[in-house]
């Protein structure tokens, strides 16, 4: 039976309801949490490699800046976009493309969170999913 998979595994996957679940670390030294997951150490006190855990992090937070592409040169996806800087709930900032095309209607502090979009097929069938952020509902 097809399922959903993830195109950067690495970073996100969906959970058993679909929603997307970001793979963060945390350092056991410091309670630093970062994203994208690394296994180099920690960048805030320098703890060594072993120091470090996986964690998931809730993709809900505040957009903390943006910007819309309307020239880019890649054919891998067609301008324009919209890239923003979202704050999670849960500590780190972090690039993402915004469901939205344009910047038409966002604000610097609106609520954020992540979902997951089609990106096609794979081989076997499996819908390949990306994320995302989208401003979410009111009282989320």
């Amino acid at each position: 039976m097809p399922k959903r998979k993830a195109v950067q595994a690495e970073l996100y996957s969906p959970d058993a309801a679909g929603n997307p679940c970001l793979n963060g670390g945390k350092c056991g030294a410091c309670g630093y949490v970062f994203f994208p997951p690394q296994r180099y150490g920690c960048e805030a006190c320098g703890a060594p490699p072993e120091k470090l855990e996986a964690v998931e992090l809730r993709g809900r937070g505040r957009l903390h800046s943006y910007a819309t592409v309307h020239l880019h040169q890649g054919k891998d996806i067609e301008a324009p976009f919209t890239v923003g800087l979202i704050v999670l709930d849960d500590g780190p900032a972090i690039r993402a493309m915004l469901t939205e095309r344009t910047d038409a209607g966002l604000a610097i502090g609106d609520r954020m969170a992540s979902v997951l979009v089609a990106a096609g097929t794979d081989a076997d069938g499996n819908e390949m999913v990306e994320l995302r952020f989208a401003r979410a509902e009111a009282g989320r």
